[in-house]
């Protein structure tokens, strides 16, 4: 199957790896996220790659999808615990997939292997927080059987 602009071509879900992320991954998260969100954030990517790829811990977890050799998704998570009196579980707080990747199933084996590492580090719930018009995420993360939770985000502007 051909798909113009994809990254993804005949037969992908043989050919796509998901593994830790490595420094080298670090510009094509940067330059994946820009393409998404129109906004270059290197210090921010930098950053998370450090606390999250670099010194890797058993609860936290960056995760590269890579087809061919190139990244074509990333997804970054970590067991958290207790606040807001939650039991530990585990919380998503990044997950990109390429534009033309994203109808071959890169961000559900994103999405199964970060649960799968929560699972090891012994956690039964995976919880993420998005914007109320994140409807491209909000629609991924409802296919993957994600519901409500039983947290209410409340803010006041300073």
């Amino acid at each position: 199957m051909s798909h113009q602009n994809s990254s993804i071509v005949d037969g992908p879900e043989a050919a796509l790896q998901v593994r830790p992320a490595e420094p080298s991954d670090v510009p094509a998260v940067i330059a994946l996220d820009a393409e998404t969100t129109g906004l270059e954030k290197p210090d921010y990517w930098s950053d998370l790659f450090e606390r999250y790829g670099r010194r890797r811990t058993p609860d936290r977890f960056f995760l590269i999808a890579e087809h061919d050799g190139r990244p074509v998704g990333f997804i970054v998570g970590e067991v958290r615990a207790w606040e807001f009196g939650s039991p530990p579980s585990g919380w998503i707080f990044a997950v990109n997939v390429k534009p033309g990747a994203r109808q071959f199933g890169v961000g559900t084996q994103l999405f199964e292997s970060i649960c799968a590492c929560f699972r090891l580090a012994g956690v039964q719930t995976v919880r993420t927080m998005l914007s109320k018009d994140a409807t491209l995420l909000m629609s991924f993360f409802r296919s993957q059987g994600m519901r409500g939770g039983p947290f209410i985000e409340l803010e006041k502007s300073l």
